[in-house]
């Protein structure tokens, strides 16, 4: 009987005491929950952030990037381009010294000034299917971005003061962007004639 006594026992005995259990709040806890809830919402705020101004800083740097490598392939010829327009202005002032036509001028002549004519109209015609294009500045307001003034001179009756009189050369541009500027005569006021 003594065991089924202790069995008896065994079943009835109390389960020992465990420690408060870790889940169950204590009066402590919530204060230090809510800190730690709000340092967490903290770091989260701080590290959007920065992950906000790092996504903000990339989207730039790809834009930056995109205008420099558009700028390069647009502009990376200007160089050449240069060179070649001071050849199209040396064409231009072999065919201004030529003279003018006339009747019964011998024909090789007129044959030679139709050729080099034909030439520098395929020449421009390249020059402009390449991004080069030439402004001409005569009659013009004198506009310092794209003239270079060489001489001033006494307009003459019905002429502002500033306006381009005579341009040397054109001005010559690369996609929009000042390649060489004009080469021009400007009118002045009460200037004598220095050209």
């Amino acid at each position: 009987m003594t065991e089924k006594n202790d069995s008896v026992m065994n079943d009835q005995t109390p389960p020992a005491e465990t420690p408060a259990d870790a889940t169950q709040p204590t009066p402590e806890q919530p204060a230090d929950a809510m800190a730690r809830i709000a340092e967490l919402e903290s770091e989260l705020a701080q590290t959007k952030d920065r992950w906000l101004r790092s996504e903000a800083e990339m989207q730039n740097l790809r834009a930056r990037t995109k205008r420099e490598v558009e700028d390069a392939r647009a502009y990376a010829v200007q160089r050449f381009a240069r060179d070649v327009v001071e050849a199209a202005e040396n064409l231009r002032r072999g065919l201004d010294s030529l003279p003018p036509p006339a009747e019964g001028e011998p024909e090789l002549l007129a044959k030679l000034r139709g050729g080099f004519e034909g030439v520098e109209r395929a020449f421009i015609g390249i020059l402009e299917r390449n991004g080069v294009t030439k402004q001409d500045a005569a009659g013009k307001p004198f506009d310092p971005e794209m003239h270079q003034a060489m001489a001033q001179q006494q307009p003459p009756p019905g002429v502002a003061p500033g306006t381009v009189l005579q341009a040397w050369t054109p001005a010559w541009l690369l996609n929009g962007r000042l390649l060489k500027p004009a080469m021009v005569v400007v009118a002045g006021e009460g200037v004598s004639e220095t050209a």
